[in-house]
């Protein structure tokens, strides 16, 4: 939850009625992101912890913690495998 995590700079990206499209560059990967994904993308735009994003997605949606942990954590995961964002310790 201390890690800083960022979107990657090889990806063009748009918004289509709440959600996000997006295409990796590199490696010529589509990817689409339900609105909760779009809200996350969006905070990563800047360098941020994990754990603030885990707290603006607590404030903005209704869910469990323990839910919102999980799922955050595995979509961040997905988005690493994806060379989609960058991850530091």
């Amino acid at each position: 939850m201390d890690s800083i995590v960022v979107a990657g700079n090889d990806q063009v990206t748009t918004d289509l009625d709440g959600e996000t499209i997006g295409l990796q560059m590199a490696n010529g990967i589509y990817f689409n992101l339900n609105p909760v994904g779009t809200s996350v993308w969006k905070l990563i735009q800047e360098p941020r912890k994990v754990r603030r994003i885990y707290e603006e997605l607590i404030k903005e949606y209704t869910v469990q913690p323990e839910v919102c942990e999980r799922d955050l954590l595995a979509l961040l995961q997905q988005l690493a495998e994806a060379q989609l964002v960058i991850v530091e310790s």
